[in-house]
């Protein structure tokens, strides 16, 4: 069992052999055991599609619609999901690194076992996103980004850029922010109940607490 440690979450990983994966250009209703390389999906339908057991390396999905379906044991490597539209769809147990989500909305999506590695999200809608399992996001561009109304509890972020990310009625119960500058989050404080800081978040998080509460701080 592939496994591995971020923060104290441990997370399952997909085991892949490249001899068992079938190379295939084009999107099925069905793909499994697949290698995907630099398919050219941008501005496609993918409703209902499920990628189980493959590597997508460098396909670009940009500007795309995908609603149901599922990706379950892949590893996904420098793909474009940029502007695309996701959708009640499930995310397990897969490693997405170097990939792109500037843009992108996703809404009612349930998330399992997976690592975001080195992915930008800048600009990205997060609406209803679910958290059913271990998550994290490690070195990855988060700002000016959007969470609306996510459950994301026991998640871990790591060296995050996290400047000018809203967060909007959200549930982050347990989460571990250790290790992210928060000083220019768009959020009250509520959104961050129960998360774990360091003690050199603490200016930050006083920052925020100005803010909200519209305190006036003056000087003697």
């Amino acid at each position: 069992m592939r496994t591995t440690t971020v923060g104290e979450l441990r997370i399952l990983l997909p085991e892949l052999d490249p001899d068992d994966l079938d190379p295939i250009s084009d999107p099925t209703d069905d793909l499994s055991d697949a290698t995907i390389e630099d398919a050219l999906w941008r501005g496609g339908t993918l409703d209902g599609v499920t990628v189980r057991g493959s590597r997508l390396v460098g396909v670009d999905v940009s500007e795309s619609g995908w609603e149901g379906g599922s990706l379950f044991g892949c590893e996904i490597t420098r793909a474009d999901f940029s502007g695309a539209t996701v959708s009640g769809v499930g995310i397990e147990r897969c490693a997405v690194t170097g990939s792109r989500f500037t843009g992108t909305r996703l809404t009612d999506v349930r998330l399992k076992d997976v690592l975001f590695e080195g992915c930008r999200f800048d600009y990205a809608f997060l609406t209803r996103v679910t958290a059913a399992g271990a998550v994290a996001f490690v070195d990855c561009l988060l700002t000016d980004a959007t969470w609306s109304y996510c459950r994301l509890p026991n998640i871990v972020l790591r060296s995050c850029q996290l400047a000018r990310l809203e967060l909007d009625s959200c549930h982050l119960h347990g989460a571990d922010l250790r290790g992210n500058g928060l000083h220019d989050l768009k959020t009250g404080l509520g959104n961050l109940h129960g998360v774990t800081l360091d003690e050199d978040q603490l200016p930050d998080l006083t920052h925020l607490a100005v803010q909200d509460l519209h305190l006036t701080v003056r000087k003697r």
